[in-house]
């Protein structure tokens, strides 16, 4: 990505957490080391169908795309009008679905998708109430495969509260493997990447 490429995606993100602040959970979109450790857990053979929750100015979308195969899907939900009108500018190779993930589901229809076989968040879970913690990685699990992965980010800043110890419970509830990866200390804030499998939530 150019420095200037790069500058509009700074100015982006932080005009629209500026403006919409209870649906950002960063200062700054996340760094390449993050976007790197996460892409490491998707796919690479096949032809996988490859889901991104909170996108944002797509940080992730581009290393992901250097990893998955041609032929693959990749969609990236994304709530926020500003951020998909800016990600179907700068990336139009990407799938954008505009929506709430709380209704995964019926995004998914909507777009021809029966299953995901990586589904990696960036939502802002601390800023979440238990309950829609919870109600959404159920609904992350029932369309993730049974053989898929879902991949997720916190922020070293934040496990000491409340909130985040009760999402890192929830996917111990919601999943039968949980593993959390070494810290990513090169992003502000440094981040932690968790790395779910075998989803426990019955499919509907």
């Amino acid at each position: 990505m150019s420095i200037a490429a790069k500058l509009r995606e700074y100015r982006t993100f932080a005009t629209r957490a500026l403006r919409e602040p209870a649906t950002f959970g960063a200062v700054l979109p996340t760094s390449r080391y993050v976007a790197e450790a996460v892409a490491e857990v998707v796919p690479s053979t096949g032809t996988p169908t490859v889901l991104e929750l909170g996108p944002g100015t797509g940080p992730l979308s581009d290393a992901l795309r250097s990893r998955i195969p041609d032929g693959s899907r990749h969609l990236a939900v994304e709530i926020d009008r500003g951020m998909v009108d800016y990600l179907r500018r700068a990336k139009p190779w990407l799938e954008v679905v505009e929506g709430d993930a709380a209704h995964l589901r019926t995004l998914l229809d909507e777009a021809g998708v029966r299953s995901a076989d990586a589904v990696i968040s960036s939502l802002p879970w601390t800023l979440l109430p238990p309950g829609e913690q919870r109600a959404l990685l159920d609904e992350i699990a029932r369309v993730l495969d049974p053989n898929g992965v879902f991949t997720t980010v916190t922020y070293l800043t934040t496990l000491w509260r409340d909130r985040t110890r009760e999402f890192v419970g929830a996917l111990d509830e919601v999943f039968d493997e949980v593993l959390p990866r070494s810290a990513v200390w090169r992003n502000v804030p440094p981040a932690r990447v968790y790395a779910c499998r075998r989803p426990l939530t019955p499919a509907r």
